[in-house]
């Protein structure tokens, strides 16, 4: 079965595009075909690191979101990462229910997992809540993100009624480990790739290549828990 990965997490900030960039990255390193979208049109992230993945998708343009699916009938042997703006919710919503677009990614034999990237704050909680409620079809999968690189303090979230909810709904939770803020900043100024980053010498020093793989194992040990 193929899996659709819609990442998002409705707030700025919260770490949506680090997560869709480890996850395709994850997919390289196991050669795992894909293809990637970002529908974040002020920064646009994922399709400048991951250029040769991932092209841009406009939200609020139905021809747009179209074509992602467009995308799975031509490419049937490849998975999509979905790069989701912060706010996107209510047009993406409007799209996939005008179009029952969980009830087609079904009957094409397509997971879909919804990723809810969150930092320590109570928004995060608050947006997950509205999330789970929306979305109640026994074909999606839940993907919780607990970013330590943008709090951390998530035992407020995790002895909240919203966990309880999330558990029940058999979501997945895991951690993003923190990154080291210099080395973002460096990763960002050089649209590098985490490949890159971990083994391009004319890029970064044998300390903070180190640093990127061990924080890539580290990750990856969470992905691992997707099956």
């Amino acid at each position: 079965m193929g899996k659709v990965h819609f990442v998002g997490g409705e707030k700025g900030g919260v770490g949506k595009s680090m997560t869709a960039r480890v996850l395709a990255q994850y997919y390289i390193d196991n050669d795992q075909p894909f293809l990637g979208f970002d529908c974040d049109a002020s920064h646009g992230t994922f399709s400048r690191f991951y250029n040769e993945f991932a092209s841009p998708i406009l939200i609020g343009e139905e021809d747009s979101l179209d074509g992602m699916l467009a995308a799975i009938e031509e490419y049937p042997d490849r998975d999509l990462i979905i790069d989701l703006a912060a706010q996107a919710a209510q047009p993406l919503g409007k799209w996939i229910e005008e179009t029952d677009v969980f009830g087609l990614l079904d009957e094409m034999g397509y997971q879909v997992c919804l990723w809810h990237v969150m930092d320590d704050g109570a928004d995060s909680v608050t947006l997950l809540d509205d999330l789970l409620d929306r979305y109640t079809q026994p074909s999606v999968d839940f993907v919780v993100v607990q970013n330590l690189g943008r709090g951390t303090d998530f035992t407020r979230f995790q002895k909240s009624e919203t966990f309880k909810k999330a558990i029940s709904r058999e979501a997945l939770i895991i951690e993003l480990p923190k990154l080291q803020s210099k080395l973002t900043q460096k990763i960002d100024f050089n649209n590098s790739s985490f490949w890159a980053v971990a083994n391009d010498k004319s890029i970064m020093n044998i300390a903070e290549r180190q640093r990127m793989k061990v924080w890539l194992r580290n990750t990856y040990e969470q992905l691992e828990q997707l099956g």
